[in-house]
């Protein structure tokens, strides 16, 4: 189907979508998570295609992470939805009430924002995730998935619009832009005319291109180059397995911990035993001149390390002679995604909170919490690294506009 009709069709249901209730919307929801288990052989069957040929082209190991599904993945997207169905729902919500003297009064109401579009790579649970949250919020959503997870997203697309047919829903509610040619992806970022707000999702230069390209709003979802600082009042037992866990767990997510911070006061203590849990996972260490000292595994680190999402068993260390020296580094290099203080000393980790500039800042826990499921949101649409209308991971709410509703008994302005 051309760009321009599947854009046109958007624009039009979108005032379908923002009329359903909130038990027709969560019905849908629930017949999508149920068709997505029901179909799964056929979804893994089209992502073995598509991970098959990712192998053939090279594809990143941890990249390859991201696009592979499974039974156990797709119960995953599917338990996604029925979370999402059981989370208030906001559109109606009133905001704010307030009257002014002449009388009128006025409520700020949450809507929804009307079509939504996402770009994203590699990720096939996104094409569930980001319909989810965006029919629960009351949008209609395009999507432009990469070529890499064509077959599956293509797949996945089919199955919902597939359930939402069979619930009485238009299925256009949710719609997949087949054509993986790029100037096509360049256009649908110009499509203004129909498309409300456009939200990517994957690397640095996808994102950087969405921002230089499109006439649509943009809500941009950052790279994450995470950070972990040990200071020198960490308990150590609680320090190693916050790092095995933020670096080791995924590699290929934006979450997951790329550079290591460490009080010279604790270096003696804590590095040896991190070297000896990097290696146990076979991550490369990549140090300053410090802390090659205490790891004989360790090369060194250059300027582009500190600063780098690997993606991959890889990660830079930094020793520093106190906490603002840790923040002003984690300032300078991070993308404003998570970072996180390990410390026993409470004034540390509120000056910690307070001055480092990012949309998730942790005291005693593995960035790997940066999630719209762990925090509760039942899913998420990505991560937002700017601080206009959204920051941090983005439910629901994040996914809603407001207008303002003016109730008189006649009055004109004088």
């Amino acid at each position: 189907m051309e760009l321009i009709e599947i854009c046109k069709k958007a624009k039009k249901v979108k005032y379908k979508i923002q009329c359903l209730t909130t038990k027709e919307k969560n019905d849908a929801l629930i017949a999508v998570a149920d068709k997505l288990v029901a179909e799964a052989e056929s979804i893994i069957e089209a992502n073995a295609r598509d991970y098959e040929r990712g192998v053939s082209n090279g594809m990143h190991q941890g990249l390859l992470d991201r696009l592979l599904l499974d039974k156990k993945r797709i119960e995953a997207m599917a338990e996604g939805l029925r979370q999402v169905a059981a989370l208030p729902d906001p559109i109606g919500e009133v905001i704010e009430t307030f009257s002014r003297p002449n009388g009128l009064n006025i409520k700020k109401v949450r809507v929804p924002m009307g079509v939504i579009g996402i770009i994203y790579e590699a990720r096939p649970n996104v094409t569930a995730d980001a319909f989810a949250l965006t029919f629960k919020s009351g949008n209609a959503v395009v999507l432009k998935g990469g070529s890499d997870a064509i077959d599956s997203n293509i797949q996945i697309a089919n199955v919902m619009r597939k359930a939402l047919e069979e619930s009485g829903i238009d299925p256009d509610a949710i719609q997949l832009i087949e054509d993986i040619d790029r100037a096509v992806t360049t256009k649908f970022m110009q499509m203004n005319e129909y498309i409300d707000v456009l939200i990517p999702r994957g690397s640095a230069r996808l994102i950087s291109a969405v921002v230089q390209n499109s006439t649509i709003p943009v809500i941009e979802t950052g790279t994450g180059n995470c950070h972990i600082y040990v200071d020198k009042d960490a308990d150590v037992n609680k320090a190693v397995p916050i790092v095995i866990n933020a670096k080791t767990q995924r590699i290929g997510v934006c979450n997951a911990a790329e550079s290591l911070v460490v009080h010279e006061d604790i270096k003696d203590t804590f590095l040896p035993l991190f070297e000896k849990a990097m290696k146990e996972h076979n991550v490369e260490i990549r140090g300053d001149e410090e802390s090659k000292k205490l790891m004989a595994s360790a090369v060194s680190a250059t300027e582009e390390d500190f600063g780098k999402e690997y993606l991959d068993y890889i990660i830079s260390v930094k020793t520093v002679k106190d906490v603002d020296e840790a923040i002003e580094h984690i300032n300078k290099y991070n993308t404003g995604h998570s970072d996180a203080i390990v410390t026993e000393n409470k004034d540390t980790a509120e000056r910690f909170l307070d001055r480092v500039d990012s949309a998730c800042v942790y005291v005693n826990a593995s960035t790997r919490f940066t999630d719209g499921f762990e925090f509760g949101f039942g899913a998420e649409i990505g991560i937002s690294t700017q601080k206009l209308h959204a920051r941090g991971p983005m439910g629901l709410k994040e996914l809603t506009s407001y207008k303002y509703q003016i109730i008189g008994e006649g009055q004109i302005r004088g």
